[in-house]
C-alpha cells in the first residue's frame, strides 16, 4: 500500500472514530465505554502498521476530547494498545495477535498507566472497581469486533486489505 493510500485511510479512520464517538458509546456509571476506538486501533494496526495506528489513536483521542466525548485516559491507553497491536501483527502476521496486542496494551498496560490519574479524579475505590474493569471490557469488546471483521474481510481476499504493493506492467 502506498504512503498516500495509508495517509488517506488513516484520515478516514480518524473521521469515522471522531464522528461515531457522539453516537456509538456505552454510558456506564461515571464513564463511557467506547469499543469503536479499540476496533479502529486493531483495524489501523493490521492494515497500516504501528506508526499509523498510533497516529490514528492520538488524533481520535484529541478530537474526541475537544468534542467532549473523550477521556484523558484514552491518550496513553489507546496509543499503547495501537502500538502493541501493530507491532505484534507485524511480527506474526496473525490477526489474533493484533487483538491480543490491543487488549494487553490498552486494557492492561493502559489501565495501569491511567490508574494514578483515575485515583486522583475518581477516588481509589471507583478507579479500582469501576475504571479498570471498564477499561478492560472496552478494549476486549472493540478488539474482538475488529479481529472478527478483519478476519472476514481477509478470508474473502478483498484487495483493499492486502499489505502487498501491486504493480501494473
Amino acid at each position: 500500500m502506498r504512503k498516500t493510500h495509508k495517509l488517506t485511510l488513516t484520515a478516514m479512520l480518524i473521521a469515522i472514530g471522531t464522528l461515531s464517538s457522539n453516537l456509538l458509546f456505552i454510558p456506564i456509571g461515571f464513564t463511557k465505554v467506547f469499543p469503536i476506538q479499540h476496533f479502529l486501533n486493531v483495524l489501523s494496526a493490521v492494515l497500516l502498521g504501528p506508526f499509523y495506528a498510533v497516529a490514528q489513536a492520538l488524533c481520535v483521542s484529541i478530537l474526541r476530547n475537544i468534542m467532549g466525548t473523550g477521556s484523558i485516559f484514552a491518550f496513553p491507553g489507546s496509543m499503547v494498545g495501537a502500538l502493541l497491536a501493530g507491532l505484534l501483527f507485524m511480527k506474526t502476521r496473525k490477526i489474533y495477535m493484533a487483538f491480543f496486542g490491543e487488549v494487553i496494551g490498552t486494557g492492561i498496560i493502559g489501565a495501569i498507566l491511567c490508574y494514578p490519574i483515575a485515583t486522583l479524579l475518581l477516588g481509589q475505590e471507583a478507579a479500582l472497581f469501576g475504571f479498570i474493569p471498564l477499561f478492560i471490557f472496552s478494549s476486549i469488546a472493540g478488539a474482538l469486533i475488529g479481529a472478527i471483521i478483519l478476519s472476514i474481510f481477509l478470508k474473502k481476499k478483498i484487495a483493499v486489505f492486502t499489505q502487498k504493493e501491486t504493480t501494473v506492467k
